[in-house]
């Protein structure tokens, strides 16, 4: 029996190995040997004018393109995620010597973050399924920091109970605000991988995983970012430089333009960067080395938290988002990383979290090695708040004696 109400073009699931479409929203009724799962819809239904008209009711947010996500508005788990500014940077085109540089900020968001868009969805379709009488206590996932801070947020909304599991480097931010909004927390020495394989052994209950690529939910809400730039700039960008770690961000990106230009609204996908940072960077090296999955970073080594995932879940995805849209996949030092975050700062009036700062660095050094060809529109994914990780950022400065 199906418990979420779903949109009107929505087909279920489809596994991403056999392609089979499994006409149901719950995940886990499916059998897990299918794989990974991503909606699926009847594309046909959808006119792209009506898919990427405006609002018409205020403060409705991403959910205004509920044509192509799978639960309608009126049912959602939402704080108005999405509807981020597209913000013009005239100073870094200069630099960059292209047509146009917009910075998408995604700090805007409820809990600072580009994941509240998946969040939003994924709690959506849980709190459904309570609704209908199934247990689906504790929600639960592994997290750098932004993702479980703003699971404890829409689990709040939906009154429900979560626990996030964070590596003790997770910054002190996202630690006091996942309490703030109620959740609860397992700090879990070392690093990502410890605090994701804490998931299992710590919690002595069933519990609904929350984790990226396991519910099919979160790179779907961000599929929406491409949506709004499409629908901000009359047309897609001709290129998207876009923070990468677990691949959840660059994989929902990429889908989003792929609906796109599947239900006629634009003509060919813009050309997709994976910025890494260079201290972990398993999605560069596996499009350098011509592999389908990224291979597991050894020693995974950097100071921005959010990038430092050593076996992205959605490594496959990032990849084929690069080579399916004849992108690039790049590296920034720490160092380049933090200057460029400040430099924004300083010069755009954005605040940039450190992790998104891989974005105008990823770009600087590509434009030094002759990717643009001067006349393109290019954006840059603003990920995170500044507000995320203000020590680091003056850390960096300090260290320059300022």
């Amino acid at each position: 029996m199906e418990t979420t109400e779903t949109t009107e073009t929505f087909r279920g699931l489809r596994s991403r190995e056999s392609g089979t479409v499994h006409e149901t929203a719950d995940p886990e009724t499916v059998d897990p040997d299918e794989g990974g799962l991503d909606p699926a819809y009847d594309h046909e239904a959808v006119d792209p004018d009506d898919l990427l008209a405006p609002a018409e009711t205020p403060g409705v947010g991403h959910w205004r393109f509920d044509a192509l996500l799978p639960f309608p508005a009126e049912t959602a788990v939402s704080a108005g995620e999405g509807d981020t500014p597209l913000v013009p940077a005239e100073r870094l085109a200069g630099e960059l010597d292209v047509g146009g540089v917009y910075i998408k900020d995604e700090a805007r968001n409820p809990t600072g973050t580009v994941l509240d868009r998946g969040l939003s969805v994924a709690l959506t379709a849980v709190a459904g399924r309570a609704a209908a009488g199934d247990d689906v206590e504790p929600l639960a996932c592994a997290s750098p920091g932004n993702a479980g801070q703003s699971m404890a947020a829409y689990a709040g909304r939906a009154d429900l109970r979560s626990y996030a599991f964070v590596p003790s480097r997770c910054a002190f931010s996202n630690k006091a605000m996942t309490n703030v909004h109620g959740g609860d927390m397992r700090v879990v020495g070392g690093r990502f991988p410890d605090a994701a394989a804490a998931v299992d052994e710590q919690l002595e209950t069933d519990y609904t995983n929350l984790n990226e690529f396991t519910t099919p939910y979160r790179h779907e809400g961000v599929k929406t970012l491409a949506f709004e730039l499409v629908a901000d700039l009359g047309a897609a960008p001709d290129v998207v430089v876009v923070p990468t770690g677990s691949g959840e961000v660059l994989a929902g990106v990429h889908k989003g333009f792929v609906e796109l230009e599947r239900v006629g609204a634009i003509d060919g996908l813009p050309r997709l960067v994976a910025a890494q940072a260079e201290g972990c960077a398993p999605v560069v090296a596996a499009v350098e080395r011509g592999l389908d999955k990224p291979e597991p970073w050894s020693t995974p080594d950097t100071i921005c938290g959010e990038l430092e995932i050593a076996d992205p879940a959605g490594g496959r995805e990032a990849v084929a988002a690069v080579r399916e849209t004849d992108g690039a996949a790049t590296t920034a030092t720490d160092e380049e990383i933090l200057q460029s975050a400040v430099t924004v700062a300083q010069n755009e009036v954005l605040e940039m979290g450190a992790a998104a700062g891989v974005a105008p660095a990823a770009a600087w050094n590509l434009a030094e090695d002759g990717f643009f060809d001067g006349d393109e529109t290019v954006v840059l994914l603003n990920t995170e708040a500044g507000l995320k990780t203000p020590d680091v950022l003056r850390s960096h400065l300090m260290g320059q004696g300022i």
